[in-house]
């Protein structure tokens, strides 16, 4: 059966058939409706709405045009957690993609998944969000130029250190940390688009007339302006990794989906509204940061406030990006597809700090060597191939297993739609504008079948990786994770 889950040889990460009655590790399940929207509203709102409209304005060329992308990108998001909520309502269990690839394709492509995600495709958001929390926080320093890119890479380097510090620590500081910045987020966006209706009711709409005039027309550049949007919309799956921890999650799981994201959507294309009421597209083009940009043309000698908020923004969603990290190194070393090692936590602190650390030592290499639009269309391309293929996993069960119980069902042509976008997605820039690191990151996912046979497959375990693991063990005093007695 495609269904099959695998055994591992750990007892304490036993997974059973849901259906069989037996004893399976769960979470607690504490996370209700309002809770759900917030995890979903709190993951999509970060870096990308300060940064990316430049970038989708420049690929599309006309405003009307980079608000229509704006929107796009909202539908897309909204298609997919609604395909993602009947997955979750199938396959009732935490891991988002790497868990329904593995219980639908098996254990060969959710290994791929999972050594992809862990070394680079979560590095590289938490990278890209890092770069933007630096732009940020360093603009009000370098008036009216560009800051340099070595104080920017420095800045963002610290913020990793400091979230690895804060993670590592304490899990309710953590959390405590991601609600404060929560807040200063919405309040950033609110500030914004009061302005700019302010704006617009005294008459300022030059950058809507004509707003069509110069449009890109190009599959590629409409795809890469897509990756620049989506960007901003990436969380949309966010509780699918938590699934396990949602109270009624066959009604919770869709219902914050359709409260969640049509609110940041509205939200993101009001910011949008404001940026362009305040600016001409030329403005915006040229500038470093655009919140920063806006703040000095709306709010004069308090444009400091916006810079502040941003920056508590960026920090709060890096925040939220490596504290949710965890969970698919815990779930596939559960499954046997990482090393051991990631899956411990510290025996006092109670904090997954291996995961953690391998975490921030990928994103520094990344802050190091690229920039945040090359680390997002490099981070965009392998998600939308994932999602991709998790979601040709959602039609296959459609067709060939309807029988499955299913407490919400998505209509089919939704998924299809997605399908058809994420296709599109991967393949319209390496078709109009084919780049040497597309390739690279194809040779990357595919260097996992070099690994996944000895290790995973015939699970060959060199003597002197057990004596890493265990020096490693004692020298950060972490332990393997046991099951819950509640």
């Amino acid at each position: 059966s495609t269904m099959r889950k695998r055994k591992t040889t750990d007892a304490s990460h036993a997974s059973t058939d849901l259906n069989e009655g037996k004893e399976k590790l769960r979470l607690k399940q504490e996370v209700g409706l309002i809770s759900g929207v917030s995890l979903i509203a709190g993951t999509m709102i970060g870096s990308g709405i300060f940064m990316s409209p430049e970038w989708v304005l420049h690929h599309m060329g006309s405003p009307a045009s980079s608000l229509l992308i704006w929107a796009a990108c909202g539908l897309l998001a909204m298609f997919g957690a609604l395909s993602y909520a009947e997955l979750g309502t199938i396959i009732k269990e935490s891991g988002g993609e790497y868990i329904y690839i593995l219980r639908i394709f098996g254990s060969f492509p959710a290994f791929l998944f999972a050594y992809t995600s862990v070394i680079l495709v979560r590095p590289a958001g938490l990278a890209a969000v890092c770069l933007s929390f630096a732009e940020y926080a360093v603009a009000p320093f370098y008036p009216g130029c560009s800051s340099p890119q070595v104080v920017i890479k420095c800045t963002a380097a610290a913020c990793i250190l400091l979230l690895t510090i804060i993670n590592c620590l304490n899990v309710k500081l953590a959390t405590s940390v991601m609600n404060i910045f929560t807040a200063a987020k919405l309040l950033a966006l609110l500030v914004i688009v009061v302005g700019g209706l302010v704006l617009l009711a005294k008459g300022q709409t030059q950058s809507f007339q004509n707003a069509f005039q110069n449009t890109t027309a190009g599959i590629g550049a409409v795809g890469v302006a897509f990756y620049q949007g989506l960007w901003s919309y990436d969380g949309w799956n966010n509780l699918n990794y938590v699934t396990e921890e949602l109270k009624k999650p066959e009604v919770t799981l869709p219902r914050a989906v359709m409260i969640a994201i049509p609110l940041v959507t509205c939200l993101y294309l009001l910011v949008n509204v404001s940026y362009l009421a305040a600016m001409t597209p030329s403005e915006l083009l040229s500038s470093g940061a655009v919140a920063v940009t806006w703040g000095d043309k709306v709010l004069g000698s308090w444009a400091w406030l916006i810079s502040l908020s941003v920056a508590l923004s960026t920090f709060g969603s890096s925040n939220g990006t490596f504290f949710s990290g965890g969970r698919v190194c815990y779930i596939a070393a559960r499954e046997g597809h990482m090393p051991d090692i990631l899956s411990m936590a510290h025996v006092r602190r109670l904090t997954p700090s291996p995961a953690l650390l391998f975490t921030s030592a990928m994103s520094l290499i990344m802050v190091i060597s690229g920039s945040f639009t090359s680390i997002v269309n490099f981070f965009s391309f392998i998600a939308w191939f994932f999602y991709g293929m998790t979601i040709s996993g959602l039609l296959y069960l459609k067709i060939k297993k309807p029988e499955l119980p299913r407490s919400y069902k998505v209509p089919i042509i939704i998924p299809i739609i997605v399908l058809i976008a994420a296709v599109y997605l991967v393949l319209a820039p390496i078709i109009d504008q084919p780049q040497i690191e597309i390739l690279y990151i194809v040779l990357f996912i595919f260097s996992g079948i070099v690994l996944y046979f000895p290790l995973v497959r015939f699970k060959y375990h060199p003597r002197f990786l057990q004596r890493v693991t265990l020096h490693l063990q004692l020298f950060l005093e972490v332990a393997p994770t046991t099951r819950d007695a509640n």
